[in-house]
């Protein structure tokens, strides 16, 4: 009875072991990693009205560009240049140019496919020139919203964009006696281009 009893505790006793062995967790699967492109740089036509200059009649259009970088899926910070150089219609009073320098945030989103919607809030100095102002500098910035269309390889896109800029400049021919006045004004700005992920 004893030898009974023995043999019956010996053979648990043999596979405990080997069943604590069998728990050891397993190695972790290496985390997928995205083939979803990190840096995004941006070239286009830009359109932006002039509400700073007093009596303009027309926008003026040029170039702007922009590099983003991308955390995640959701997430960017965007770098803004845009230059202002000439109107399509004549009218405007002296020969005005804004440029615009900004920086921010961007949040993306999928919406269907490969078409994204985006929206971002800049920050940064608008700069007017040709028309006698002081200062011709302000801190800028505003919202902005836009719509891009990612071609099939995944590097190449293109983009529509507006954005609602703000500033603050005096009026033309303003002078010193009069304290240089900032007056707050709000611009349209409108783009199309194309964009190259990396």
């Amino acid at each position: 009875m004893r030898k009974w009893l023995f043999s019956i505790l010996a053979v648990p006793a043999v596979l405990m072991p080997l069943a604590v062995a069998a728990q050891v967790a397993p190695d972790r699967p290496a985390r997928p990693t995205s083939d979803e492109p990190k840096n995004v740089v941006y070239a286009g036509m830009s359109y932006t009205s002039i509400n700073q200059v007093n009596q303009s009649r027309y926008g003026l259009v040029g170039a702007n560009i922009e590099y983003t970088r991308n955390f995640g899926r959701w997430f960017g910070a965007v770098a803004d240049g845009a230059y202002y150089f000439g109107s399509f219609q004549s009218g405007n009073p002296g020969d005005p140019t804004v440029y615009h320098i900004m920086g921010g945030a961007e949040l993306h989103a999928p919406i269907f496919e490969n078409w994204n919607l985006f929206a971002r809030a800049l920050l940064g100095v608008a700069h007017t020139g040709g028309e006698n102002m002081s200062p011709d500098l302000s801190f800028a910035g505003g919202p902005g919203v836009g719509l891009e269309h990612i071609f099939k390889n995944k590097h190449w896109g293109v983009r529509a964009s507006g954005d609602y800029i703000g500033a603050s400049f005096s009026l033309r021919n303003n002078t010193p006696q009069q304290s240089n006045s900032p007056h707050r004004t709000f611009n349209g700005r409108g783009g199309i281009g194309v964009e190259y992920r990396f």
